[in-house]
């Protein structure tokens, strides 16, 4: 121990509160002795209410608190204008003012009877040149976004992404089957076009 450093006794009952604490943080050298004291050395014990305050301020002051503290009085702020970020995207000027990207909710495939995969909106992008490779006979692109489909919720969040992007768009809108009223007495009708034959 040099020789600024002073011992200070504390009792066993204002410290067994912090004893993991103590552990864990490595701030204080605790030595514990069979009389029910630790002896502390007293820049350690300094450190360590200086980290017990600055803990307890962050607490007071971090986002989560002063958001809570705010509550639902606090307004969104709305900008009106169009957002553009082509200039800060790095995307060469080709892909961006030349592409025309088309915007649809996908059908069911011939292997669906849900509707599953027909619940969110797409976005591709529109083909441009491709080629065989005369190597392997695979199909070759110089396009990096032919063959990227994003998915959005809505429609008007995929609207506002190609908005953003700069991007030219064609809507292609959601088709809601009209499912047909059939019954089967129908299929034995006599004076309906609907009668099949009992064969």
């Amino acid at each position: 121990m040099g020789a600024e450093e002073r011992v200070v006794w504390l009792p066993l009952s204002c410290l067994l509160t912090h004893i993991p604490l103590l552990q864990n943080t490595l701030l204080c050298r605790c030595l514990y002795l069979t009389t029910g004291f630790f002896c502390v050395s007293a820049c350690y014990l300094y450190y360590f209410f200086k980290f017990i305050f600055l803990f307890c301020r962050s607490i007071s002051t971090s986002g989560w608190r002063l958001a809570e503290q705010q509550g639902q009085g606090s307004q969104l702020i709305t900008v009106d204008e169009k957002l553009d970020i082509t200039t800060l995207t790095g995307v060469p000027e080709e892909h961006i003012k030349t592409r025309k990207v088309r915007i649809f909710v996908p059908a069911r495939n011939a292997m669906q009877s849900g509707v599953k995969n027909t619940q969110k909106w797409k976005m591709d992008f529109d083909t441009r040149e491709r080629w065989e490779n005369p190597l392997m006979g695979w199909a070759s692109t110089a396009d990096p976004l032919s063959n990227m489909v994003l998915s959005f919720s809505n429609k008007e969040d995929a609207i506002a992404f190609a908005e953003k992007n700069g991007w030219r768009y064609d809507i292609t809108e959601k088709r809601v089957p009209k499912p047909r009223v059939k019954s089967y007495g129908a299929n034995f009708s006599w004076d309906k076009r609907t009668r099949r034959s009992a064969k």
